[in-house]
């Protein structure tokens, strides 16, 4: 049986969103079975019972398709906005989530991508991983705001998405979750001089 033979059903059934997932779903498989340099769209769209055209339609590059598929696995994992009653620990709550959330796909990427000069670059997956956990953070300075702790959480977005950059880069670059340690180091000595300057 050819691929077309085979994939003409499943491309009538799935359309839009379901359709997009399993091209996503397919495109990490075969990062994780090859990694980036060996990933084809060919196998991507073999995975995916379907064609090579309905890849490049959506992603016209492998550096999009395997950023897209990134995205896909981090926007995932559960996003959780905690609430301990002070600020210093909401934010050591939302790192430690971060960090378990995120540190095994963020392992698992960096292995896959070494060495290619065209995969995209740690900081773009640091970017990706901060991006996820900003709703996050606007929460807790809104809390810690009502609680009299900081004198506003209208703070630029820079110092907002500075906690998960940090612990994002560690956790690339080390290919290894953060320890307690770093977490309350990131919290105590980077994000909480960031945010009282920011928001006095």
């Amino acid at each position: 049986m050819t691929l077309t033979q085979y994939s003409e059903p499943a491309r009538r059934r799935r359309r839009g969103a379901a359709l997009e997932e399993a091209l996503l779903d397919a495109a990490w498989a075969e990062l994780l079975r090859a990694g980036y340099e060996a990933l084809t769209y060919e196998a991507v769209a073999e995975r995916a019972r379907t064609s090579r055209a309905v890849l490049y339609r959506r992603w016209p590059t492998k550096r999009d398709l395997v950023l897209a598929a990134v995205l896909r696995v981090l926007a995932a994992e559960p996003t959780t906005t905690p609430d301990t009653g002070s600020l210093r620990g909401d934010l050591v709550a939302l790192l430690h989530a971060a960090n378990d959330a995120r540190a095994r796909v963020a392992v698992q990427v960096a292995a896959r991508l070494a060495g290619d000069a065209d995969a995209p670059t740690l900081g773009e997956l640091r970017d990706a991983l901060a991006r996820r956990r900003g709703d996050a953070m606007g929460a807790v300075l809104e809390r810690a705001q009502a609680r009299g702790e900081i004198a506003t959480a209208d703070v630029p977005r820079a110092v907002r998405r500075v906690a998960f950059e940090v612990l994002g880069y560690r956790v690339l670059v080390s290919r290894r979750a953060a320890t307690p340690e770093e977490i309350a180091e990131v919290v105590d000595e980077v994000v909480l001089p960031l945010l009282r300057a920011a928001a006095a």
